[in-house]
């Protein structure tokens, strides 16, 4: 089933301690949001994409579409204040004739292609489906600095991204929460609020999202790892 992609790319990147907007941060050579973008042209099922960043940016990002080839229609839009707010604006931009809307942090730039595929076909199943990975570190559940829980890790998942849901239920959680002035931290949560299944596609570490200077370190040497590969397949030094 095609699918409309949102791709949130309107941080600040203020506990990376960049100059700039975290989506422009480079990594091995190449922003993040290039590397996002390289992925999604390799994803069959997207047939457009809407990019939030931060006012301001749009011509980088433009460039950034350019160089990385993507034979869809694409849209660039400022984002909002808020993760939810950028992800709400972009949505009324994406069609109405994508029966499923798929999203994506460009902090994630590891994300495979077959990732995108896998969600937007679970979320044309199940009404919604999100990347992620089970918990494998014991929980604790803390006050003032001590431990008031054990929380059991089984049936426990991290969520990332790619998430993807049915477009009707998307822009019905959307309403609903700027109706109640309701914050949530990712879009599965609207979903959930309005009754809608939300499927586990399950993902890896690798799909990790770049916040702190310690992820900025792992993503470049994950960029690293995969040039050397690359190189190898090629058969230069």
């Amino acid at each position: 089933m095609k699918a409309s992609l949102i791709i949130v790319a309107a941080g600040a990147g203020t506990r990376l301690g960049s100059n700039g907007p975290k989506a422009f941060v480079k990594v091995g050579g190449r922003s993040l949001i290039a590397w996002t973008l390289g992925v999604v042209a390799a994803a069959g099922s997207i047939e457009e994409a809407v990019i939030a960043v931060p006012a301001g940016f749009e011509a980088p990002a433009r460039g950034a579409v350019r160089a990385a080839g993507l034979e869809i229609p694409v849209k660039i839009v400022p984002g909002g204040a808020e993760r939810q707010d950028s992800v709400r604006i972009a949505l009324e931009l994406t069609s109405i004739e994508a029966e499923i809307v798929a999203i994506h942090d460009a902090a994630r730039p590891f994300a495979p292609p077959g990732l995108f595929e896998d969600c937007i076909a679970a979320a044309a199943l199940h009404g919604g489906a999100i990347a992620a990975i089970p918990v494998v570190d014991t929980l604790k559940r803390a006050a003032s600095g001590i431990i008031g829980a054990t929380i059991p890790r089984a049936g426990i998942w991290h969520a990332q991204t790619p998430q993807a849901f049915r477009r009707s239920l998307l822009v019905a959680g959307h309403l609903r929460a700027s109706e109640a002035q309701v914050t949530v931290t990712d879009d599965a949560d609207l979903v959930e609020r309005e009754g809608g299944k939300v499927a586990i596609v399950e993902s890896s570490a690798r799909n990790l999202k770049i916040t702190t200077p310690s992820d900025l370190e792992i993503a470049e040497a994950i960029a690293a790892a995969g040039s050397k590969r690359r190189a190898a397949r090629r058969g230069t030094p």
